[in-house]
């Protein structure tokens, strides 16, 4: 079985973080992803409309997500590779180079992001910040 990881914030989903966990659950037979609780998204300088648990539950509820698990601070990434056996870790193209350094672990991809759609837009559009 082929493991995948991704990692975000997930708040206000929509149809570009579908895209997202999509494509990355075509790459494996089981995808993991790690979301950002609401204190590290404090750290991050990010407030979220849902809290942890309601991303978590709306993330469950996607076919293509077997686990979601917390992603509580920046260093966890190595861990979370081990503790999983994972064997892919995706994560969308702007983060590309960003960690290189988890190849000697596993594979690591940087996929496009879906065009057009951005959580940061819709806040923008929707409240004006």
């Amino acid at each position: 079985m082929k493991r995948v990881i991704t990692y975000g914030t997930y708040d206000l989903l929509h149809y570009g973080h579908i895209e997202l966990l999509r494509r990355a659950r075509e790459h494996g037979d089981y995808l993991i992803v790690a979301l950002s609780t609401d204190e590290f998204n404090k750290i991050k300088n990010k407030k979220s409309y849902y809290n942890y648990e309601q991303r978590k539950m709306m993330l469950e509820s996607i076919r293509y997500v077997d686990l979601v698990i917390p992603e509580d601070g920046w260093g966890q990434k190595t861990k979370d590779v081990d503790k999983y056996d994972v064997d892919l870790f995706i994560m969308g193209h702007d983060w590309e180079g960003e960690f290189d350094e988890l190849k000697s672990q596993c594979e690591v991809i940087y996929v496009n992001r879906t065009e057009g759609i951005s959580t940061t837009q819709i806040k923008t559009e929707l409240y004006g910040n």
